[in-house]
């Protein structure tokens, strides 16, 4: 009813504006809510959440402010503020128009460094009434980020805010465009050969972005007198009638030109914050040998790099299109410039911590590109050069060098309220936020750094394996050896911008043309020859099934573990790992356990993918050896067997298997909590389980849950993976007589050196004799 009372919006003028409106408008209008942190379930809660509990922190936070830090969300929350007089390219909409831009950048705060965001739209043109307003705030939060306000009195409002209060104050429009900017040009100018001292730089432009930038240039070495500045009235000189500010006049010089045509000549940067079309071909033709061509308004450019291309095909191109190589977005930096200022109590955010910013975002550049970042981009993955000044703004790993770099050079400069003590641990938490999995595999990564096992992987060609074995060289966690074509694994390297090279970092097992072919097929024979399996079919195999010849690899012992499965069927993949390597002594079956990683809890789901239909016994035995691996991970299980029946409540023949497979676990004097037969609610809460069975012998919350048929267990998994947006770790394989895992085809690069490290661990404590024993 509500949507017909209201007001209908108005048309949209294209495609992508319908999808907007819909987007912002469905199932819930805006794109911020707030979400409590804390439960709130029952009086208790309630009395410690309000009062009379809240007193106590009160309390202690009038008693000494900086446990605010400690007691409230205030060292995680910024304020996104803006007055509306200049958004995006929209011009002067005023505040309440504003609000979707601000809640946007709500959102990518969120998104890209977990910061909590509160946006405010402040109806105030008056620079000090804006100032007073903004600086009232400063009890809610732990920093400012001005948006969106328009020059000249954007840098009045950001110094008199800086003055006036103690804790960070940041004009993203200013300064994070000029943090990216600069990145630019450092990678530039390295690839030129040119030094930052040497260079011309002219603008077109001399708003707030362009000043900022222009200011970071200078203090990264930028001489004021080689710099020239244009905007919609020519050149800004010394004695020029009409807007001349104080920060604009410290361009001002002592010149007779009086356009953009006459001062290009011999320009080595041009920076663009203006209009389209401003740099005409022939104005590009008279600038110095491979220019730096920073062509940023929106949408349109100063000039298209297709047309700068066909002039100066020396020329490096930046835009602020995200359709060309090269976008200059705020989001590269702002996120996480707050994420290291607010995780040492920053008080400001001062030059040297941008530059900072601008070292660690340039050296970034000058790495290779992770996975994300080149699923960004397509096909090609770029390489450091000419189109690749600067990371994409999905490069995960912006966050793991900007935040520390910032939050060491608040420190060095004595602004860090709260410095870190402890970089390991801090570097640590940045990677669990990153890679969620960081915690949980922190003590499988323990146990196989430097262990020097050697990890075989059947599809050596693929992406993912090619970056997971460059990770697994990087963090010490074994030695890959990739089966591949010697000349698909060069080109393919080359072509994801990896530094790894075969013979060098890794074996190859090359399919085509190995040595031990003759060997390889022999031993293949001698373990599949009266399983219906005949020489001529072993001979094809071992030259076309990657499955198979990494299997033998391990069973020969050319090899210490093996990952399969980026390809074809799983029932396939098992096959060939039953036939070649076997089961360990005393297994029945083998089984699969599934680890999923949500941000409230960690569950382990058995058996998964490979027994449909498992017996009491196998029940029993898939319980111990998860066991086992869950206590590799450093965490102590706890089982339920999972059924539609509650402690005896149903006959049913699966509910009888459950019970009969509880009673062998306990007749085993295996050491492990487990219980069940039970719901799926009363696993997961300990009140519910004491309600129908007071004597459970399982305290706390399961986190290994056992299930009658693989059907339930595969679909549990899959609902719970999507409903938790939880982060999916195995299949592990368990009884194997080495260790031996398939893949699933979705997995990440990532994953992929997850399950590496896990087969690595299982391989160091056995062959150590000390795997962990329920």
């Amino acid at each position: 009813m509500a949507d017909h009372d209201s007001p209908r919006p108005g048309p949209a003028r294209n495609d992508l504006d319908a999808q907007a409106l819909f987007y912002h408008r469905h199932p819930k209008p805006g794109k911020l809510g707030v979400q409590a942190t804390k439960p709130l379930g029952n009086q208790r809660d309630l009395a410690l959440a309000y009062s009379p509990g809240v007193a106590a922190p009160c309390l202690e936070i009038e008693r000494d402010p900086s446990l605010a830090a400690d007691y409230t969300g205030r060292a995680n929350l910024v304020a996104v503020v803006s007055n509306g007089t200049a958004v995006l390219g929209l011009g002067n909409i005023g505040p309440l128009a504003s609000k979707p831009v601000m809640e946007g950048k709500a959102v990518l705060f969120k998104k890209f460094a977990d910061i909590d965001v509160f946006d405010i739209e402040v109806d105030a043109v008056e620079i000090d009434r804006l100032v007073d307003v903004v600086a009232a705030l400063e009890p809610t939060f732990g920093g400012i980020n001005l948006e969106d306000i328009k020059a000249p009195e954007c840098f009045e409002v950001e110094e008199k805010l800086r003055a006036r209060m103690g804790i960070p104050v940041f004009h993203d429009d200013q300064h994070g465009t000029a943090i990216i900017v600069a990145a630019a040009v450092r990678n530039a100018l390295l690839l030129s050969d040119k030094r930052i001292e040497d260079v011309r730089i002219v603008t077109s432009g001399a708003g707030a972005a362009a000043l900022a930038c222009l200011n970071l240039l200078v203090s990264l070495g930028a001489k004021p007198e080689n710099i020239t500045c244009t905007d919609i009235d020519g050149v800004v000189y010394e004695g020029r009638p009409g807007r001349m500010d104080r920060w604009l006049a410290v361009y001002a010089r002592k010149t007779e030109a009086r356009s953009l045509a006459e001062v290009i000549d011999g320009a080595d940067i041009f920076l663009g914050l203006s209009a389209g079309g401003v740099l005409k071909p022939e104005l590009l033709e008279k600038m110095a040998p491979r220019p730096l061509i920073l062509a940023l308004a929106n949408p349109t450019p100063e000039i298209m790099p297709e047309l700068a291309r066909a002039v100066r095909s020396d020329a490096m191109i930046c835009t602020g299109r995200s359709d060309f190589p090269n976008q200059v977005n705020n989001v590269l930096c702002f996120p996480y410039i707050f994420r290291g200022a607010l995780d040492c109590g920053a008080t400001a955010i001062n030059e040297a911590m941008k530059v900072a910013a601008v070292d660690a975002i340039a050296a970034l550049a000058r790495e290779e590109v992770s996975e994300v970042a080149a699923k960004a981009y397509g096909s090609e993955t770029p390489i450091f050069g000419p189109e690749y000044l600067i990371p994409s703004p999905f490069d995960p790993r912006l966050i793991l060098k900007i935040a520390p770099a910032v939050a060491r050079a608040a420190e060095a400069t004595g602004v860090a309220a709260r410095p870190v003590t402890d970089w390991d641990a801090y570097l640590d938490r940045l990677n669990r936020f990153v890679f969620r999995s960081g915690l949980v595999m922190k003590p499988i990564f323990a146990i196989g750094r430097d262990s020097g096992k050697r990890v075989i992987f059947a599809d050596g060609e693929d992406e993912r394996v090619l970056r997971a074995a460059q990770v697994m060289l990087e963090e010490r966690i074994g030695v890959p050896i990739l089966v591949g074509r010697p000349s698909v694994l060069e080109s393919r390297l080359e072509r994801f911008g990896l530094r790894i090279r075969p013979g060098t970092d890794f074996e190859v097992v090359n399919p085509e043309d190995d040595p031990r072919y003759r060997d390889y097929v022999d031993h293949y024979f001698a373990k599949v020859g009266r399983l219906g399996v005949n020489p001529d079919t072993a001979r094809a195999l071992v030259r076309t099934n990657t499955t198979v010849i990494a299997a033998v690899s391990v069973s020969r012992g050319d090899a210490d573990v093996m990952i399969c499965g980026l390809g074809g069927r799983f029932s396939r993949h098992i096959r060939d790992i039953r036939q070649v390597i076997g089961k360990a002594p005393g297994v029945r079956n083998l089984s699969a356990l599934s680890l999923l990683i949500s941000s409230e809890r960690t569950l382990f789901f058995a058996d998964t993918y490979v027994q449909e239909s498992p017996s009491a016994e196998c029940l029993a035995e898939i319980a111990k050896l998860a066991s086992v691996e869950i206590h590799r991970f450093g965490i102590k299980p706890r089982a339920a067997l999972l059924s539609s029946s509650n402690f005896g409540t149903s006959d049913m023949e699966d509910a009888g298997k459950l019970r009969r497979a509880l009673a062998l676990v306990q007749e085993s004097g295996i050491d492990m909590e487990i219980d069940g037969e039970m719901h799926g609610d009363a696993a997961l809460s300990e009140e519910l389980r004491r309600r129908v069975m007071p004597e459970t012998s399982l305290k706390g919350d399961a986190n290994l849950l056992l299930f009658p048929t693989l059907d339930a267990a595969n679909i549990t998994m899959n609902v719970v993976k999507v409903t938790t947006d939880a982060l999916h770790v195995g299949p592990i394989l368990l009884g194997t007589a080495r260790p031996a895992h398939i893949l699933t085809p979705s997995v990440t690069s990532r994953g992929v050196v997850n399950m590496a490290a896990i087969a690595v661990a299982e391989a160091v404590q056995k062959e150590e004799g000390r795997s962990p024993t329920p």
